[in-house]
């Protein structure tokens, strides 16, 4: 269960997409800790994204706006797909851009998501905010794209934070359709190879290249709670603003990151998938191969230069309680 803000801030919280795994997470606990709760969604929401005059009225006096809201990045990238995916997260920023604007009592502090995705494929060394070097392709256009739109204007009262995060490891999130593939013996690692990337594909940056070999890229992630807990070391600390990478400091390669999935289920079979079963299981679930195949190695340089101490420091540790699965 989300646990409450330790030393929490006062004053409402604006949350933008709060039907998904974050949103789901951080809303309740926020509401736990006395705050008002204002949330923002397509449906199933206090307020509708389109209606934004309900939207500058939440905004206008809050003390945290969090954005969160993008379609998933968890699907084929098909032309359509593309274009929601970047429609849905620049025009949903740009409406609490504009609330802020309008604000006569602007939010100390906006913290918008952002990805680690953003750094290019790494398997020489980590990337921190201040070394890391930004990828090429669709993925990294997004990511540059959407925090274009987070820093775009002159928003002096309010400090902005791209939360540039790995993957979200907690109870649902990715590791809810890993057990069942781990149960059904192909939890193996993620072994790269040569495939065929068409001119389309190549064209608009969302073909895989092959690179990292027998499951050595590297998996970069973060527990749910973390996430939160960054949250609000960001509000009690009005030195960190910029990007700021959400990333465990002890990230693994997906070898590492598979057999520790296998283990805590218990699942003893799972042996390396190679690059075409991935590409056909793709197609077939309508995802990209790019999820599993790209090394993110990041670390969280800003966090821990501010003493961060992480609550899930290893993996093991973030597996098991998002597994429900004591030592």
């Amino acid at each position: 269960m989300p646990s409450s803000p330790v030393d929490a801030h006062t004053g409402r919280v604006v949350i933008g997409g709060s039907t998904g795994f974050m949103g789901r997470y951080l809303a309740p606990r926020y509401r736990a800790a006395g705050r008002e709760v204002v949330t923002i969604s397509r449906s199933g929401a206090d307020i509708a994204w389109g209606d934004q005059a309900a939207i500058d009225s939440a905004v206008d006096g809050a003390a945290l706006v969090i954005g969160l809201a993008g379609k998933s990045v968890n699907c084929r990238y098909t032309p359509e797909n593309r274009a929601e995916i970047f429609r849905s997260r620049l025009e949903t920023t740009a409406s609490l851009r504009t609330a802020i604007l309008h604000a006569d009592a602007p939010p100390a502090l906006w913290v918008n998501s952002s990805t680690a995705t953003i750094y290019r494929h790494a398997e020489d060394r980590p990337m921190t905010e201040s070394t890391g070097e930004i990828g090429t392709g669709f993925s990294v256009d997004v990511a540059t794209s959407w925090e274009r739109a987070l820093f775009a204007d002159d928003l002096p009262a309010t400090r902005r934070v791209a939360l540039r995060s790995a993957i979200v490891l907690g109870h649902g999130g990715v590791l809810g359709p890993l057990r069942g593939l781990a149960r059904l013996g192909l939890g193996g690692a993620a072994h790269d190879g040569r495939w065929p990337i068409s001119r389309a594909r190549r064209a608009a940056g969302t073909g895989h290249e092959f690179a990292a070999r027998r499951g050595s890229q590297r998996f970069s992630w973060i527990h749910v709670e973390d996430v939160a807990r960054v949250i609000d070391l960001l509000e009690r600390t009005p030195s960190l603003e910029g990007p700021v990478n959400a990333s465990s400091p002890n990230p693994v390669d997906n070898t590492t990151f598979m057999a520790t999935v296998r283990r805590v289920l218990g699942a003893r079979i799972g042996p390396p998938l190679p690059r075409w079963m991935l590409e056909l299981g793709a197609i077939g679930i309508r995802t990209e191969t790019e999820l599993v195949l790209k090394s993110r190695w990041v670390l969280p340089e800003k966090l821990e230069a501010a003493g961060f101490t992480f609550s899930y420091p290893t993996l093991e540790g973030a597996v098991r309680e998002s597994h429900d699965r004591p030592d």
